[in-house]
């Protein structure tokens, strides 16, 4: 009785403490009661980030628990004291009795506690998940409840240690949140057996993990609002964005230039709602995002590269009156042209003459100036925030309206798949009017509390390896086709200091794959997405990956495929969830918002989803030729001429042929590659006669817009023309 007590005491103390120190914040309890209603045992499980993760999961997760401790965390009498404050067993984790001891507990009616890990992160993220825990939760037909445990990975007692982490700032006590998601069982295919069922478990338990991981980050908020979260919860004077021009900002800079300067140009624009916004990537871009959504004005990013015709459909589609840019941007482009003949229909307001009207008394009003009072603090998360525009890789671009839910909802979606750590730096060369360079690129590193280097062109690809060995820099997005340009000038120490690579918005190419793992020992992640799922929906991670896949889809993506007559394989992908855009605006319809309908996007992508949930991307539904009778995928085509030719640039497309309906065309910029190359490309491959293009049309260069994917459009009036 004295014992039980004793306990009582120390762990109400205890529990004080925490909550003094820590600011301990639990969230779904109600998860929690819902699982305790069900009566089957409860099996909690948790990312292990540091030591201090069992204590406060033993004070403040409801229910006696009872964990699995390894044995060698019994010898220190500091650490069987700690142990003696709550209820444990102690096992040889290396042995397979391990497991029978759990699946013993938890048949026995306790509720018990794994950290699928199996040991405390070394690397900020998600580890391996052993085999283990699904297989204990699916033999003591056990309730899966997840815990995710935000903010003590940045407490003293984390494991991030040694050079790799030297930039991480570690606080005393940071605040910690405890999110609990909704319980989840394990369900398994009855023919899977043995090591295949073992590992379809994890799988499951990983997916739950990560999902987990959503849930415990995402809020719902205006992307202002999300700034003054991570001004709040990371170092607000470090320094997170950096330029080519030797700019440097933090948290607190870019907040401050939100008010002082977002004030200003809400006098210039007055009742304007959408505000185009062409800028490169430089430090005052993310200053003139943010100051345009501290005063609730939605910015509507301008494709500079796009050509004048295209401009003016954006700003005619978006309803815009006014383009804010930068002269020395305007110069340095040689854009003058482009200005004079765009300048009739939209007022362009040059931000050094906004600039030149801010004195002492504007930054002193700054200063005092409240964040909360400010009209974007306050936004619903439904409402628009900002305006992109697709490529116009298949057809004339249209505008695409992403809410501040959209945003925030994928950034927390990338951040349960791929690990940014406070301070770590990612280099960003994608323009930021293409959704991956804005998302992923500028928003994901600022509002994680990371650094992000911008530089203005991706196709530099001479300066940008170089740039990527300066800054030493942890991360880098990319195309397939800026990363091809990269290897071919890159020095092979140039990406020593990368840990990750990812590539989308097209396909990689495998002899690019093959490339950066000889050439740099580097593998590259490849992810998939569009612009109106905001627009990360799957990736490939270092914890589980498939060569030649998109990877696994992020937290809370809903799909189906839906049968394409003729395509055997796969299916047309149609997604759902909190990152697919509130509508297109269209030329047709200015400034009218049409949503997907039931919340559903068609992608136009046929895909296949294995039995892993691995995503293969099979081609664009408008990417198949209909020759004979058949269904031919023009990117099958490419694909086996790229591995012939892996040096080149191909582009096969499709014109009309009397004949047999349609004919496929070789583009490309290869004068090695002939007719011959292809015919025996194709036979060494098995293909059949009508995979084979019947004219190859040699270019100087292939078309390319400025997000790095091919223009499709432009080489398909080449390829007719040619033809007549």
């Amino acid at each position: 009785m004295f014992k039980w007590i004793f306990k009582s005491v120390v762990k109400s103390l205890a529990k004080g403490l925490f909550k003094a120190l820590y600011r301990v914040e639990v969230t779904g309890l109600e998860h929690y009661q819902k699982a305790a209603e069900d009566g089957r045992p409860i099996l909690i499980i948790a990312n292990h980030v540091s030591l201090l993760d069992g204590p406060v999961l033993e004070l403040f997760i409801p229910g006696k628990t009872t964990f699995m401790v390894d044995k060698g965390h019994t010898h220190r009498s500091s650490e069987r004291f700690i142990l003696s404050m709550s209820d444990y067993f102690s096992v040889d984790m290396h042995s397979p009795y391990a497991a029978k001891h759990m699946i013993e507990q938890l048949r026995s009616g306790k509720q018990c506690m794994i950290f699928p890990e199996g040991r405390i992160t070394t690397t900020g993220g998600l580890m391996k998940i052993y085999d283990g825990t699904g297989m204990v939760a699916s033999k003591a037909n056990a309730l899966i409840l997840p815990v995710h445990i935000d903010g003590a990975v940045l407490s003293k007692f984390s494991y991030l240690d040694g050079m790799h982490f030297a930039f991480i700032k570690r606080f005393c006590f940071p605040k910690i949140r405890l999110t609990i998601s909704p319980p989840r069982s394990l369900k398994v295919p009855n023919h899977l057996k043995g090591h295949a069922k073992h590992q379809a478990l994890s799988q499951q338990v990983a997916k739950i993990m990560r999902q987990s991981a959503y849930f415990g980050t995402v809020e719902q908020q205006s992307l202002y609002r999300m700034l003054q979260v991570a001004k709040a919860t990371y170092r607000p004077k470090e320094i997170c964005v950096e330029d080519i021009n030797h700019q440097k900002l933090s948290l607190k800079k870019i907040d401050l230039a939100a008010k002082i300067l977002g004030k200003q140009l809400a006098k210039a624009l007055g009742d304007e709602k959408r505000v185009g916004l062409m800028l490169p990537n430089v430090a005052g871009m993310p200053a003139s995002f943010f100051a345009l959504q501290a005063y609730g004005y939605v910015p509507a990013m301008i494709n500079f590269t796009s050509g004048v015709a295209a401009i003016r459909s954006a700003c005619e589609t978006a309803e815009l009156k006014t383009i804010i840019t930068s002269q020395r941007f305007v110069d340095a482009f040689e854009l003058q042209p482009l200005i004079d003949e765009l300048s009739p229909n939209v007022r362009f307001l040059m931000l050094e003459e906004v600039r030149h009207k801010i004195g002492l008394p504007q930054k002193l009003a700054g200063l005092l100036q409240s964040s909360k009072s400010l009209a974007g603090y306050s936004l619903p998360a439904g409402k628009e925030a900002v305006v992109l525009f697709t490529s116009g890789s298949e057809g004339a671009p249209k505008g695409v309206v992403l809410s501040h839910q959209n945003l925030v909802s994928n950034i927390e979606q990338i951040s349960a798949m791929l690990t940014l750590l406070p301070q770590e730096k990612l280099f960003n060369a994608l323009p930021t009017f293409h959704c991956f360079g804005l998302t992923a690129g500028m928003l994901w590193p600022i509002l994680k509390g990371a650094r992000v280097f911008m530089y203005p062109s991706p196709l530099h690809y001479q300066v940008v390896p170089e740039m990527v060995y300066q800054t030493n820099s942890r991360l880098i997005f990319g195309t397939d086709t800026f990363f091809a340009g990269y290897a071919r000038k890159a020095n092979p120490y140039d990406f020593y200091s990368l840990r990750a690579l990812v590539a989308g918005a097209e396909r990689l190419r495998p002899e690019t794959r093959q490339l950066y793992a000889e050439k740099f020992h580097q593998p590259i992640y490849e992810g998939y997405g569009v612009t109106e799922t905001t627009p990360v929906l799957s990736v490939n991670l270092p914890t589980g990956y498939k060569h030649g896949s998109v990877g696994q889809f992020v937290p809370e993506v809903e799909y189906r495929l839906e049968p394409v007559p003729g395509i055997e394989e796969g299916g047309r992908l149609f997604v759902r969830g909190p990152n697919i855009m509130l509508g297109y605006v269209m030329p047709d319809r200015p400034g009218e918002i049409q949503p997907p309908v039931d919340g559903w996007h068609d992608t136009g992508d046929i895909v296949e989803v294995d039995e892993d949930g691995y995503v293969w991307i099979k081609g664009r539904a408008k990417r198949f030729a209909k020759i004979g009778g058949e269904m031919v995928s023009l990117t099958a085509v490419e694909a086996y001429i790229n591995e012939a030719c892996p040096d080149g640039h191909h582009v096969v497309v499709a014109v009309p042929d009397s004949r047999k309906g349609e004919q496929l065309v070789l583009v490309t910029d290869d004068a090695t590659l002939n007719r011959k190359v292809v015919l025996e490309a194709a036979k060494a491959r098995q293909f059949s006669e009508l995979m084979i293009p019947k004219t190859v049309i040699l270019l100087e260069e292939i078309p390319v817009l400025g997000t790095g994917k091919t223009n499709y459009p432009e080489v398909q009036k080449i390829a007719e023309k040619q033809l007549g």
